[in-house]
């Protein structure tokens, strides 16, 4: 049953986040869709930590393993890239400034809620997403 309410709240904060990125969007003072760039990096993000995962299990264990540090490098690439996009963007004037504080107000909460996900979902211990 705690599975459960995890997954109602990091549902809940998801919507949260990706309502703090539309409004950065589609107020009427901002009307300028160029923030919505960043779901690619919401998308992106998880990728290679999935992949490192799976290329670890394949290899086996070892005490400095390559694969999962280079995903955390590639993770942080794309995290950094996120935040960047609305700061250029705004430093440009292509977007106003309040619009990419409510963009870097969505994007902190949606990353916090996929590491949520990997911590609650991504330890295989006692909840694992294959119970649902």
């Amino acid at each position: 049953m705690s599975g459960i309410k995890a997954l109602v709240g990091l549902s809940f904060s998801g919507a949260v986040g990706l309502t703090f990125l539309l409004l950065g969007c589609a107020l009427q003072q901002y009307g300028v869709y160029w923030p919505m760039f960043v779901l690619f990096f919401y998308i992106l993000s998880p990728v290679p930590g999935i992949i490192a995962v799976r290329l670890s299990e394949s290899h086996g264990d070892s005490s400095s393993n390559s694969f999962k540090e280079l995903a955390y490098f590639f993770t942080t690439g794309i995290v950094v890239s996120a935040f960047g996009l609305p700061i250029v963007l705004a430093r440009n004037s292509t977007i106003a400034w309040g619009a990419c504080g409510l963009v870097m107000t969505g994007n902190i909460v949606i990353f916090l809620t996929i590491f949520g996900f990997f911590a609650v979902f991504g330890s295989g211990d006692e909840l694992s997403w294959d119970e649902f």
